[in-house]
């Protein structure tokens, strides 16, 4: 097959944790020709759905694994599949290239449905199972969110389109910062925030359990640093192995049906304790630490679900 991955610049990626990496190695050893581009190049024109990249093969070797070949300009049409890969922020940037995307899907299958990355980023779409989440509120109202806090005490505060712990506050009883971190983020954003109450389990861990087609296939741990109040691998997290529990498969058979019913093929949702705090749709990761935890190709499970829809 052909496919186009549109994703943030693959030359200065980890080519030992990163999901898209892993992908694209794992396509190219199955045989599939390779094309490569950034979200800033894609375009519609004239009826047409345009990106200008590079063919591109790969390479398990650090500092030399990417060779892109000469530059073109490319109908998306003529692609089998097109992965939707950079990372938030869940911006209007972001969104507009889920409408130009939809435009091409699914005669050229677009992963992850481009449709419903738009409709369900992964802090909102959480809110269809309030029963499987901590409390919670979405708000830009002070008033509101300091009601929460007088509820809950101890909370999570955040950016609601953000992502890899950036702009995570915990604020615990004794805070007098909620104010002043309200003026910080209406400052320099429209976006309404999450206010979450803070889970204690997560000093044992935020476990992210990938799911391909709504099936779970496994989870690693994302243990804090030291003094961290955060998980993710971004900000220092710790993965470690770990074992898909009851609870966790209780909450994969809630949302997995709907996530295969909306061409949400490759997930990785967030656990804390009992608790689901995300369901991460737009560029989940998560796919080298269990492949190497697990002895499992998840790169291969991810790709002969996608070869299904193909044929």
């Amino acid at each position: 097959m052909k496919i186009a991955f549109q994703m943030d610049p693959i030359e200065s990626v980890d080519i030992n944790a990163d999901s898209s990496f892993r992908l694209a190695e794992e396509a190219q050893a199955r045989g599939h020709e390779l094309f490569y581009y950034t979200p800033d190049k894609l375009s519609y024109q004239a009826g047409r759905i345009t990106a200008r990249g590079y063919p591109m093969t790969v390479q398990r070797v650090q500092g030399d694994h990417v060779h892109l070949d000469g530059e073109a300009e490319v109908d998306l049409t003529d692609f089998d599949v097109v992965w939707l890969r950079q990372d938030p922020p869940f911006d209007m940037f972001y969104i507009t290239t889920t409408h130009l995307l939809d435009r091409i899907h699914p005669e050229t299958l677009v992963v992850n449905d481009p449709f419903w990355v738009r409709n369900y980023p992964e802090k909102l779409l959480v809110l269809d199972f309030p029963d499987l989440t901590p409390p919670t509120t979405i708000a830009r109202d002070l008033d509101t969110i300091k009601a929460f806090k007088e509820e809950h005490g101890d909370v999570i505060l955040k950016p609601l389109y953000g992502n890899g712990g950036a702009g995570v506050f915990r604020l615990t009883p004794e805070d007098r910062n909620l104010s002043s971190l309200h003026e910080l983020f209406t400052g320099f954003s429209r976006e309404p925030l999450i206010v979450q109450k803070f889970l204690p389990d997560v000093s044992n861990g935020d476990k992210r359990v990938i799911l391909i087609d709504g099936e779970p296939v496994g989870a690693i741990n994302r243990v804090p640093a030291k003094g961290e109040t955060r998980s993710n691998m971004h900000v220092g997290g710790r993965p470690e192995k770990i074992e898909l529990s009851a609870r966790d498969r209780e909450i994969c058979d809630r949302i997995g049906p709907l996530l295969k019913e909306k061409g949400q093929v490759f997930v990785g949702i967030d656990v804390i304790g009992d608790y689901l705090t995300e369901i991460n749709v737009t560029s989940p990761t998560g796919i080298q630490e269990l492949e190497r935890f697990d002895g499992i190709n998840v790169a291969a499970r991810i790709w002969e679900a996608i070869e299904a829809k193909r044929t």
